[in-house]
């Protein structure tokens, strides 16, 4: 079996990594070209796949993907040679919306925290409250809230506010 691991995405381990929704992926067995593709895993999470079908992708490691696949395309393939690498990875995003300068969908390059996530969206504008900003992120089906204070933090006082950001953060400023 061959292993193609993540390429260096900065702040994430190619072991650690988790597929999402828009990532692209390629798949391929060696020496059979109707076995290699590149392809988006689907909003639902799921890719599809000759001779294995539908199988769902996100929240896999490249190892574990790789391995339910070998586990379907054997039933077909003696001893298959199998690769699957992460081609673009799109599915790192965080959102700032409110009273900022520039609202949006910003990729998580790196590990960064909320300061630096406010600063990609270009500051608070002038009417944000600097002591009323939320980050809201999904565990499962529960939705914590950090509350973040812009004032403290940015006079280097309770920076235990400032967390690292994570898949699908949204900041919300008021």
């Amino acid at each position: 079996v061959w292993f193609f691991i993540v390429a260096a995405i900065p702040g994430v381990y190619a072991g650690e990594y988790r597929i999402g929704p828009g990532d692209v992926l390629e798949i391929g067995v060696w020496k059979n070209p109707d076995l290699q593709k590149q392809l988006a895993v689907l909003p639902d999470g799921t890719i599809q796949f000759p001779l294995v079908k539908e199988i769902r992708a996100a929240g896999l490691t490249v190892q574990e993907l790789e391995a339910r696949i070998l586990q379907k395309l054997e039933k077909y393939i003696p001893e298959p040679d199998l690769f699957v690498s992460v081609v673009q990875v799109n599915s790192l995003m965080v959102y700032v919306i409110g009273k900022v300068n520039n609202p949006g969908r910003f990729p998580l390059n790196a590990d960064i925290d909320v300061l630096q996530g406010l600063a990609l969206a270009g500051g608070l504008n002038p009417f944000a409250k600097e002591k009323e900003i939320a980050v809201f992120r999904k565990n499962n089906k529960k939705t914590e809230i950090f509350t973040f204070n812009y004032e403290e933090v940015s006079e280097g006082e309770k920076l235990d506010q400032n967390i690292t950001l994570r898949r699908g953060d949204v900041i919300v400023v008021r």
